[in-house]
C-alpha cells in the first residue's frame, strides 16, 4: 500500500519532461460518448471523449505508510513532474513541529515557475527546497520561504497521517 507523505526540498530536475496522467479508475469513455466513428464517420451527435484541461493537468500519487494507503493529486508544475520522474521511492519521514511529516527525496525538484515560498494548507503535499524534502501537511503551517505546494491529499488522509506518531516510512508511487 502507498501512503501520502510530504517532504520538502529544492531541485533542478528535467523541467522539459512530459507526463500524461492516466487514471486506472477512469472509464474508457464518458457516458454518452463514443471514441469510434459510426459507419458514416463521426458526427456532432457522437462526441469523442476527451479529457478536460483540468484532468490533463493532474498527476496522481499513492503514499503507503504502515499498511495504510493515501492518495494525492498533484498540480501541473516542473516540480511535480520531477517528483513523478523519481517514483517509486521509499522515504524515511520524521514528524516536524506537530504539523507535518518530512523526508528527503533522492534528487532535488525543479523550482521553475515557483514563488520564493508558500503558505500550505492542511492536507497539502509539498516540497521544502532547502532540505530537498517531501512534506505531508497534516496541520497548519504558516508561510515560509522555500516551500513549494505540489498538490493535495485526498479524503481524510491528513487526519489519518496526523494520528501516526513519530517517524514513519512512506512509499510513494505514481498511480
Amino acid at each position: 500500500m502507498i501512503a501520502a507523505v510530504g517532504i520538502l526540498g529544492a531541485g533542478c530536475g528535467d523541467a522539459g519532461s512530459r507526463y500524461t496522467p492516466v487514471s486506472p479508475d477512469a472509464p474508457a469513455t464518458a457516458p454518452g460518448t463514443s471514441t469510434s466513428p459510426d459507419r458514416n464517420g463521426p458526427s456532432s451527435d457522437t462526441p469523442t471523449a476527451t479529457p478536460s484541461a483540468d484532468e490533463e493537468k493532474r498527476m496522481r500519487i499513492e503514499i503507503t505508510i504502515g499498511g495504510q494507503r493515501f492518495r494525492a493529486t498533484l498540480t501541473e508544475s516542473a516540480a511535480a513532474r520531477d517528483l513523478i520522474a523519481q517514483l517509486p521511492v521509499t522515504i524515511d519521514m520524521g514528524d516536524h513541529g506537530g504539523v507535518e511529516k518530512t523526508g528527503p527525496l533522492p534528487s532535488p525538484l525543479s523550482l521553475d515557475g515557483q514563488p520564493e515560498g508558500a503558505d500550505p494548507d492542511t492536507g497539502d503535499v509539498g516540497y521544502y527546497a532547502p532540505g530537498q524534502d517531501l512534506v505531508l501537511y497534516y496541520g497548519d503551517q504558516s508561510s515560509f520561504p522555500g516551500i513549494v505546494v505540489l498538490g493535495t491529499l485526498e479524503g481524510d488522509a491528513a487526519q489519518q497521517i496526523s494520528e501516526l506518531a513519530g517517524s514513519v516510512t512512506a512509499t510513494v508511487e505514481a498511480r
